[in-house]
């Protein structure tokens, strides 16, 4: 599956790592996507049951569950566990943000028929992929 179907068949998403603090990128990404039309569900074990752009944080991607697409904001040390977890849950995806990559992972996930995204971002691939506006209603 590439970006643009990935994107387009997408309803859920899971942000791990999200922040509340409007100059962070996993926040301005957050709203990129909510506005797009897509069900975004913060994760971060430090925000739980606060909210994020009218949206409540959990503390675990299992309280997001069940996941289209996991979203991740964390080191590429930690990107690994998140991924795995993505999988075992049934997520479609796993999108590793720009500068995060474990290769170790990506193949693992890779082999339960996860698509991987690593090393970008949703904001800036929307564009080159042709992408409407919001996403179309299903």
């Amino acid at each position: 599956m590439d970006i643009r179907e990935l994107l387009l068949t997408t309803r859920r998403i899971a942000l791990v790592g999200a922040s509340g603090k409007p100059d962070r990128a996993s926040f301005r990404v957050m709203r990129f996507l909510l506005d797009r039309g897509y069900h975004v569900i913060p994760v971060n074990p430090g925000l739980a049951g606060q909210e994020i752009l009218g949206q409540r944080v959990v503390a675990s991607l299992a309280e997001a569950a069940p996941l289209d697409l996991v979203d991740v904001f964390r080191r590429s040390e930690e990107a690994g566990a998140v991924m795995d977890a993505a999988v075992a849950l049934g997520a479609r995806g796993v999108w590793l943000q720009l500068g995060v990559m474990d290769e170790a992972a990506a193949a693992r996930a890779r082999a339960r028929g996860v698509t991987v995204v690593m090393d970008r971002c949703p904001a800036i691939e929307w564009g080159p992929a042709g992408l409407p506006d919001r996403i179309p209603e299903t």
